[in-house]
């Protein structure tokens, strides 16, 4: 069964998806982020290019011809996945294909739309007898 990690009270969902796929890659896991469609596809990948002064995260979007062996692959149509360790979810509903991944992230932000979306995440997933792990990063 998917496990299933949520990561409430994000101050900033780009740099804590930067991190999160930092230390999948330490990991040597391969990674999928669900973004919500073309315009925050294209924000990824540009966070991605500047995660670290000295470099980047390897990525690139879903049908690139270096997809298939590149760690960190973004895709807002969750169409022809070629992996099934990390699925990061950047959308405000839950991924039709995420039962298919040994995990998934969720990263809720402190904007009250995105709180909204995540309750009824987190509720959606509960309610099919997922074990879920909540994260606050608003505590200290």
């Amino acid at each position: 069964m998917t496990r299933i990690d949520f990561y409430a009270n994000v101050p900033d969902t780009m740099r804590t998806l930067s991190q999160l796929c930092a230390k999948a890659l330490d990991r040597g896991m391969r990674v999928l982020v669900a973004t919500e469609g073309p315009a925050m596809t294209e924000a990824v990948d540009r966070q991605l290019w500047i995660h670290a002064p000295t470099g980047f995260l390897p990525h690139v979007r879903a049908g690139h011809r270096l997809a298939g062996v590149t760690p960190v692959v973004l895709d807002h149509e969750l169409t022809a996945i070629d992996r099934d360790e990390l699925l990061i979810n950047l959308r405000p509903e839950p991924p039709e294909v995420f039962s298919r991944f040994q995990r998934l992230v969720e990263i809720v932000s402190t904007d009250a739309a995105a709180i909204a979306a995540g309750r009824s995440r987190y509720r959606f997933y509960r309610d099919r007898g997922y074990e879920l792990q909540s994260h606050d990063l608003g505590k200290s």
